[in-house]
């Protein structure tokens, strides 16, 4: 913003001047009427003389500061409006409109979001279901942490697209002797998200006071480009699973060795002196030091 309105002024501070004052003169009239109301504020619940007439005398100074802050104010939008105030004047109403929308937000989800006797409530059961593209160690990591959950119902589910691979699968879960059934939701348009999503609101129709807990295996990677290459089916369906009432998704994590990468990266960053670390005497300080009995003669 700072770049655009150079260019557009042409860098000349006279012209530029104009969106600068009008905003200082507009602090000055706010900050003096919020002593005003502070001041009377203090003065309802303050009977001692002394402290009365010192905010009586404080309240007059700020009193008499916005009027004459403001007449400055009134001659410089009527003088410097056309010149490029009203950018300002513009400026303020957009950002007090944003600010005030993102308040009422805040408000509205603090509304929502307050406990009731509702919320003690348990679900009636859980049915747990565990995402399978492979018979890999994450979807073993997977079925292992949701039996650890002691779920009503545990299952695995797979999206066959290809009925080789589908084949395969379930020669491995047979040889395995997995104690979790497997079911093979078919997708003949070779779409992955949508099957899930409707297999899932489908168990939560049937069960309204249930809870449906879905668990998918995700790869933890090192380098930024690997993310790009992984996780993207489970981010599509964390995305739409996210909206259904009544489904709790779970990500189970699976370290894979360039996680160490993130790791090592994190560590070097933990240990990077910082800001404020003398202050807080995580850092010795060495400014007096006798360097000279340091050197081996």
């Amino acid at each position: 913003m700072s770049i655009v309105l150079i260019i557009a002024f042409n860098a000349e501070t006279t012209k530029l001047i104009q969106l600068y004052i009008v905003g200082v003169f507009v602090s000055f009239n706010l900050s003096q009427l919020g002593m005003i109301r502070h001041w009377t504020r203090h003065l309802k619940d303050t009977t001692d003389p002394a402290a009365r007439r010192l905010m009586l005398r404080s309240r007059a100074i700020n009193t008499f500061g916005p009027g004459m802050t403001a007449v400055v104010l009134i001659i410089v939008l009527v003088t410097k409006f056309p010149a490029g105030a009203w950018i300002t004047i513009i400026a303020m109403v957009v950002f007090f409109m944003i600010m005030k929308g993102i308040s009422n937000h805040y408000a509205m989800v603090e509304v929502e979001l307050a406990a009731d006797e509702q919320d003690k409530l348990l679900p009636t059961r859980v049915h747990a279901i565990v995402l399978v593209s492979k018979l890999h160690k994450p979807t073993l990591r997977a079925l292992a942490f949701a039996k650890a959950t002691r779920p009503n119902l545990l299952e695995g589910i797979y999206v066959s697209i290809d009925p080789a691979a589908t084949n395969k699968l379930l020669e491995d879960w047979d040889e395995r002797n997995l104690d979790t059934p497997l079911k093979v939701l078919h997708s003949p348009y070779r779409e992955i998200v949508r099957p899930i999503v409707e297999y899932a609101r489908e168990i939560r129709r049937s069960s309204p006071r249930g809870v449906v807990a879905v668990y998918i295996p995700e790869y933890v990677v090192g380098r930024w480009w690997e993310q790009i290459l992984h996780n993207q089916t489970a981010l599509r369906l964390k995305g739409r699973l996210l909206f259904t009432p009544g489904v709790m998704v779970i990500s189970v994590p699976y370290q894979l060795r360039s996680s160490t990468i993130a790791e090592e990266r994190g560590s070097r960053e933990d240990n990077r002196v910082q800001a404020g670390d003398l202050r807080r005497g995580r850092v010795r300080d060495t400014s007096d030091v006798d360097y000279d009995r340091q050197i081996d003669p």
